[in-house]
């Protein structure tokens, strides 16, 4: 008898459906029984469509701050419909927070041995473990950030470089899929002309999704003619421009600051500075990407 006339799913039916990697429903199957599949006359594992509420259920807390631990837990605790219990996030010093530091050592070795199915990997088991929020914060960020020190001091090459920040940016682009479909309030978000560092906007932009802002992402180098068009045809409730170099806003202060004055606009990275901010009539976002998104997400 086939898959179809059984009434279920093999996993990557299952997966395209649900739009999760078959390592993940893999992972969530054996290691916190969210999935029970039955066996086929072939062998086959096949998936029922409670398996698949239960998979979008654990998804959507996933997306909402659980870890996958936790997530699963309420998942097999209540029907689908339930309302989520109230996890606090994993704080320095827990279990998950020197699991973050064992991920950040093993992906610096795979991205500088330009290993990406390594990379892939340990990326896949860490938003397996870990929360969505928790894998940004404690293990990209601070990746970033010493990756970038390395490479200033020339411990690390612009090979390296180069080949780390595409797997990531890869990675962050998936997580970023869909953004731009939400209900909420809408946030443009753009780099300065000649700012080509863009990958902390990326985690801004996917956690800010995450509290059902709609994204609207131009990324590096963004003319601010262009920048103002979006605005003029978006009227986002925010406008948000990172960099990494002081200058690149300087060069363009004055268009900033009149584009200030017709929609909310804030300066993050590096670059961004309070005295600008305050020049510039734009609040400033000083802090990490996950923070500050989160506290803008939370705002009414």
């Amino acid at each position: 008898m086939s898959a179809s006339e059984q009434g279920g799913l093999r996993i990557g039916a299952l997966s395209s459906r649900v739009g999760l990697s078959a390592h993940t429903l893999r992972a969530w199957e054996s290691r916190y029984g969210v999935l029970e599949p039955v066996r086929s006359a072939g062998g086959y594992r096949l998936y029922s469509r409670a398996d698949e509420a239960r998979v979008e259920r654990m998804k959507t807390l996933v997306a909402g701050g659980l870890a996958p631990a936790q997530a699963a837990q309420v998942v097999l605790a209540g029907p689908p419909g339930a309302a989520p219990i109230a996890v606090p996030e994993p704080t320095a010093g827990t279990r998950d927070h020197v699991g973050v530091e064992a991920v950040i050592v093993d992906l610096r070795r795979a991205l500088d041995a330009f290993d990406e199915p390594a990379a892939q990997g340990v990326l896949d088991r860490a938003l397996d473990d870990l929360s969505l929020s928790l894998v940004l914060r404690g293990v990209v960020v601070p990746y970033l950030a010493d990756l970038g020190d390395r490479w200033e001091q020339g411990t690390a090459t612009v090979a390296q470089e180069h080949f780390a920040s595409n797997v990531l940016r890869g990675r962050l682009a998936g997580l970023a899929r869909g953004w731009g479909a939400g209900r909420g309030p809408r946030a443009v978000l753009a780099c300065p002309p000649g700012e080509l560092h863009d990958l902390t906007l990326l985690v801004f932009g996917i956690v800010l999704a995450r509290h059902g802002w709609v994204i609207t992402y131009l990324g590096t180098s963004t003319p601010v003619e262009e920048l103002a068009g979006a605005v003029e045809a978006t009227s986002p409730a925010l406008v948000v421009v990172a960099g990494t170099d002081p200058a690149r806003f300087e060069q363009v202060a004055a268009e900033f600051a009149e584009l200030a004055g017709r929609s909310p606009l804030a300066l993050a990275g590096a670059g961004a500075t309070a005295s600008l901010a305050r020049r510039l009539g734009a609040r400033l976002l000083d802090g990490d990407p996950v923070t500050q998104a989160e506290l803008v997400g939370a705002t009414p």
